[in-house]
């Protein structure tokens, strides 16, 4: 027996509904003979009489009253699947596989979910926590969709990586200490320091930022969570070099001094991705949400 049609199975319920063939006609928009046609060869395809013919109005019978019954289900469900497959095709709805570095977490993340939330609510956003190797290594295997990677990001073939915001490094000092008004690689050489795991980005920033001064101080620890590297600050442990903190009451000032350096330094971040003609609504959503939440658009 070949499969159900559902045109066939809503002008019945259509028939049943408004009790005559006429008005369902008129209703789908179908001419008379056509609604005809699709009973007679419904009724063919089960082997069963479906409606009861009449002068007045038209009533299913009792195996029609059936079809009717789970056929309106049916059409339910499958209006229900074919919304879900477009919503999905456009983007409003899937899965999205984020990563973020550990500078980005603590400043911007908060602001990106939220971003997203409201705006794409029904995305499922999954958040991994990555230093940037790690998540340019991912979105080559194809286990990651994008990540917010240190720049400049190494260059791999079949990624994209465009610059997405930009913060000034500042000195993260104990507020009992004397600072002066620009931290040098000089005075805070001789300070106990905090500094960033050795495979982060920005750990490699700011050796760099030192050894361009001819120095090489070793710090007192190592960790790899800006929240703990600032509550050690916080503890007198040792000064650090962060991102500057875009909510200053989460860095509370009379236990913090935030310094600016001299030179400057800046951590810029950018957005990785595969080309946007392999992305799928859903990442490319998010990645819109994205470029409008940084200095600069992301491109592909």
């Amino acid at each position: 027996m070949r499969h159900l049609n559902l045109d066939q199975l809503r002008t019945l319920i259509a028939i049943v509904d408004l009790g005559t063939f006429a008005a369902a006609a008129k209703a789908l928009h179908l001419a008379q003979p056509t609604v005809s046609l699709h009973i007679s060869e419904l009724e063919s395809r089960l082997g069963a009489p479906l409606v009861i013919r009449g002068k007045g109005r038209i009533l299913p019978t009792a195996s029609g009253a059936v079809l009717v019954e789970g056929g309106r289900k049916l059409l339910r469900d499958t209006e229900d699947l074919v919304d879900a497959t477009r919503r999905r095709h456009e983007g409003r709805t899937g899965r999205v596989r984020l990563s973020a570095s550990t500078g980005v977490v603590l400043d911007m993340l908060t602001q990106v979910l939220e971003a997203l939330e409201a705006e794409h609510s029904e995305i499922d956003v999954e958040v991994s926590i990555l230093v940037t190797s790690e998540a340019i290594a991912r979105l080559a295997a194809g286990t990651l969709d994008i990540g917010l990677v240190a720049m400049p990001a190494p260059v791999v073939s079949g990624l994209v990586v465009s610059p997405w915001r930009e913060q000034p490094m500042m000195a993260f000092v104990p507020q009992r200490w004397k600072a002066p008004k620009r931290a040098t690689p000089a005075w805070l050489a001789r300070k106990p320091l905090i500094f960033n795991e050795a495979n982060t980005s920005m750990h490699q920033l700011t050796v760099a930022w030192f050894a361009a001064a001819g120095l090489a101080p070793r710090p007192r620890i190592e960790l790899n969570v800006d929240t703990a590297v600032r509550r050690l600050v916080e503890a007198g442990y040792g000064a650090a070099l962060l991102p500057s903190q875009p909510d200053a009451d989460t860095v509370p000032a009379e236990r913090v001094q935030i310094v600016p350096l001299m030179p400057a330094l800046t951590w810029r971040l950018g957005v990785a991705h595969r080309p946007r003609s392999m992305l799928d609504g859903a990442t490319l959503n998010v990645l819109n949400v994205l470029a409008g939440l940084g200095s600069a658009s992301a491109s592909a």
